[in-house]
């Protein structure tokens, strides 16, 4: 049976999706925009990107930024990895409610109360604030958005194949690497990239934890943005949106490629 779109599916969908991306589309225009006032079009130019590149204070935050999701999506997708397999695979054990409530928590706490509680964390251990106190910040909530996307993939994971490589002679740590590595890899690839983008987008955490010589470039946006938009701050968000755009589209591909290798084996 198919079913065929009614004028106000079409309707809404066409306006929910001019909702979420013309404002972005706008965006993109407008950084090619050669005039210095945001809202007046003065026709194509690419002057901006190249004063992006000669503005150190935005570069600078940048790599800063760069630096903190990588290392953070990192050290968060591992954790959350083996957070997940210890509540999927471990069965019941002594804490596991208290362990799952703690691992859970961070994803409906206010982004504020977190800030506020590690802030608090760091300064009774008199740790000074800057990259790694940022750092560990997001690790600290990526760490959770990992567990939650691979565990969703190790519920729907045949454990017999782990019990039919160990029946081979494979010890439960060969299995692990052997078989469900592979099959839960592109799982651990999206919640690594999940991880890093929100690093990537974090403000209000990042501002909390965060110290002199140690400004992240949301940081760095939003208080240019208090003073007015400027042309820099479009160029700026449009090669954002492409970056993260190649990464899904890319990370699309390889899991593509990994469901067809596996269905064709």
């Amino acid at each position: 049976m198919t079913r065929r779109f009614s004028w106000f599916n079409t309707t809404s969908l066409t306006l929910g999706m001019a909702f979420l991306y013309l404002p972005i589309l706008l965006l993109i225009i407008y950084s090619f925009n050669a005039s210095k006032l945001v809202t007046v079009w003065g026709g194509w130019s690419t002057k901006w990107y190249s004063s992006l590149l000669e503005n150190e204070a935005f570069l600078e935050a940048a790599w800063v930024t760069i630096r903190v999701a990588f290392i953070s999506a990192t050290v968060a997708t591992f954790l959350g990895t083996l957070a997940a397999y210890a509540l999927v695979r471990a069965g019941k054990f002594r804490g596991r409610t208290l362990f799952t409530g703690m691992v859970y928590a961070p994803l409906v706490m206010p982004e504020v109360i977190t800030g506020l509680s590690l802030l608090l964390l760091f300064i009774s251990f008199g740790m000074d604030r800057g990259i790694t106190t940022i750092i560990l910040a997001h690790i600290t909530f990526g760490m959770c958005f990992a567990s939650v996307v691979v565990s969703s993939r190790l519920v729907s994971f045949d454990s017999s194949l782990e019990e039919a490589a160990c029946d081979l002679g494979c010890t439960p740590v060969q299995a692990f690497f052997s078989v469900t590595l592979p099959v839960i890899a592109p799982a651990i690839a999206a919640a690594w990239l999940l991880a890093f983008t929100l690093s990537l987008d974090d403000l209000v955490i990042a501002s909390f934890t965060s110290g002199p010589g140690a400004t992240t470039l949301p940081m760095k946006i939003y208080s240019s943005v208090r003073l007015g938009v400027t042309p820099e701050i479009n160029a700026l968000s449009t090669i954002m949106i492409a970056v993260v755009s190649l990464g899904v589209i890319l990370a699309s591909l390889a899991g593509k490629r990994a469901e067809i290798s596996r269905s064709e084996t």
